[in-house]
């Protein structure tokens, strides 16, 4: 006969006992997200919508909502690719004034979606975080958070969502005697110029630093409106044609030679009325933004050609002082500093009270600007246009396993799984972080697929009743190898002045590795076997399937809500013709 078997839960009751919850009976999460911009803006929405049970705060350290079209201000601020591609996919506005929305219009746009979506009872505006350490005996982020009036409080999640992208953090240049300036002296990151004081300048003599998008439109925007304007630059730049004009000027049907880049009235109300219309509009300006990336292979046909199209552009251009030429068109390939369109520069140097000056500062002096070659320089108003900290080196400690400080893990250069986190660092997610810049396509719709990645993770935490998720060492750095084989063909190691590349290491820390849609396909899919996982300790069981539950979902057993809810939205397969 046979030996009875044993019930082998009875033996190993730990194993596979049997839970009172039903398998979408979702645990409370707790979510703090960093940062109001477009990437916290979309986190609220995406993680409200998907993430049951949730507890969300989004704290922001300035007094508006917008990111970076919140906190810079300064004149000429706009979008450098089209507005229908500058907006959220299930958030279209189809009343923008003009092909590149001004940056006043696109923190309009932003904080229309705010009261769309009812997220402001979960922002705190001037609540900076000072700090974050990761509790590994409670798997919480502890936060701390400085208040309007100074004092600080603590805050704790579940996860820790970090929007706070890389331009954000801006410093003086390190130029002698800049804080000895008589004159007004505003940084472009901290415009505090009075609104209309600029029509004072009419009199004065206006310098800009800084020849990156940001000087490039100041320059623009300020030069009819001073006695004179002088641009100092230490690196050449190229300067194509806006993105993707042909394209739009077809759709609106102008012709090249046309410097009126406005949507007219008919064709606004026409975009608002017609859904087919739009749609079509819509696609065709976003798909026209996604053909640039072959661009920034070395020695690509596309490479050559635009090289010698905008080199072409740029003399004709500036032909009434064609001295301008040298000075700005560069020897280094097209794409290996950040492209920079600006609409009406080249045009506004050649105008009379406008110079450009590459000879370097030795110093500024109370009354302006000593050059290098003993010249000086008399200025009323001096504009350091001189970028962000594109270092990733956040200025608030954030602290991860084992007391491993994230600046130190990115001492050398900063780096990043798939752009979105960190091995040592469970349960945190970044928007914009190391390699994250794109070189076609629109910002946007990555952040809104980092956004949804970091939602997909919470929503298997909880769904799985896991305590934490941290991506594994070697996926990280299988990712970031690839991502160094690939830049070898790029344009981005040329020798060019270009906050791409890490400054001590030349590790290319910018651009995703690829496209934007390459991005967008790579994040549409999660790899869960690059994370490692820990179950919720009050489970107590090393069974990996205790998350099932009672056998019965929530509405069974309570006999609420919808019983039926896989019939709604059904994907309906398409008939074979």
């Amino acid at each position: 006969m046979s030996p009875v078997l044993s019930n082998p839960a009875s033996r190993h009751p730990s194993s596979a006992r049997q839970a009172n919850f039903s398998v979408d009976e979702y645990r409370p999460i707790k979510v703090i997200c960093i940062g109001a911009g477009i990437a916290g803006i979309v986190a609220g929405i995406r993680f409200r919508q998907r993430i049951p049970n949730l507890d969300l705060s989004i704290y922001e350290k300035e007094d508006g909502i917008g990111g970076t079209w919140h906190a810079s201000r300064y004149p000429g601020i706009a979008c450098d690719i089209p507005s229908h591609a500058y907006q959220l996919s299930f958030e279209s506005n189809t009343q923008w004034s003009s092909f590149y929305a001004s940056g006043q219009e696109i923190k309009a746009y932003l904080e229309r979606v705010v009261d769309k979506y009812k997220l402001m009872e979960h922002i705190r505006l001037r609540h900076t975080m000072t700090s974050a350490k990761w509790d590994e005996s409670a798997a919480k982020w502890n936060v701390t958070i400085r208040l309007p009036d100074g004092q600080e409080i603590s805050d704790t999640a579940d996860v820790l969502f970090l929007g706070v992208g890389a331009l954000s953090r801006w410093n003086w240049p390190d130029i002698d005697g800049l804080k000895h300036f008589g004159g007004t002296l505003v940084h472009s990151a901290h415009w505090d110029v009075p609104d209309g004081a600029i029509e004072g300048w009419k009199d004065k003599d206006v310098a800009v630093v800084g020849n990156g998008s940001t000087g490039i439109q100041i320059v623009t925007a300020l030069q009819p409106r001073v006695k004179t304007l002088t641009h100092l630059i230490r690196d050449k730049t190229w300067l194509p044609p806006p993105c993707s004009i042909e394209t739009l000027l077809k759709l609106v049907g102008k012709g090249p030679e046309t410097n009126d880049f406005t949507f007219d009235s008919d064709l606004k109300t026409r975009l608002a009325n017609d859904p087919d219309f739009y749609r079509h509009f819509r696609h065709e300006v976003e798909a026209s933004t996604h053909t640039y990336t072959p661009i920034s292979f070395k020695y690509s046909p596309e490479q050559a050609l635009a090289r010698s199209l905008v080199q072409q552009a740029m003399t004709q251009q500036v032909a009434r002082k064609p001295e301008l030429a040298s000075k700005l068109i560069p020897d280094f390939a097209i794409g290996c500093r950040r492209l920079t369109p600006g609409p009406g520069y080249l045009e506004a140097l050649c105008e009379d009270n406008a110079t450009l000056e590459t000879t370097h500062i030795a110093r500024v002096t109370k009354d302006g600007l000593d050059l290098v070659d003993g010249r000086h320089i008399p200025l009323d108003v001096l504009v350091c246009a001189t970028g962000y900290d594109t270092t990733w080196r956040y200025p608030f400690p954030i602290t991860g396993r084992d007391g491993k400080l994230l600046t130190d893990r990115w001492a050398d250069h900063a780096e990043a799984y798939l752009a979105i986190a960190v091995d040592g660092f469970p349960n945190m997610w970044l928007a914009f972080g190391p390699n994250s810049a794109l070189n076609s396509g629109s910002e946007v719709a990555a952040i809104e697929k980092q956004v949804e990645y970091a939602v997909a993770a919470t929503a298997k935490m909880q769904r799985e009743r896991l305590r934490s998720i941290e991506v594994k060492g070697q996926a990280l750095r299988d990712f970031n190898d690839w991502a160094r084989e690939y830049f070898k063909k790029t344009v981005y190691h040329e020798k060019c002045s270009t906050w791409y590349r890490n400054s001590a290491s030349s590790v290319v820390t910018g651009p995703w590795p690829g496209s934007c849609l390459h991005l967008v396909r790579a994040l549409s899919h999660p790899r869960w076997e690059d994370f490692d996982y820990a179950p919720l300790e009050e489970d107590k069981t090393a069974n990996k399937f205790y998350w099932l539950g009672d056998g019965l979902t929530y509405a069974e057993k309570t006999m609420t809500g919808d019983r039926a809810w896989y019939l709604n939205d059904v994907d309906v397969p398409p008939v074979p013709e």
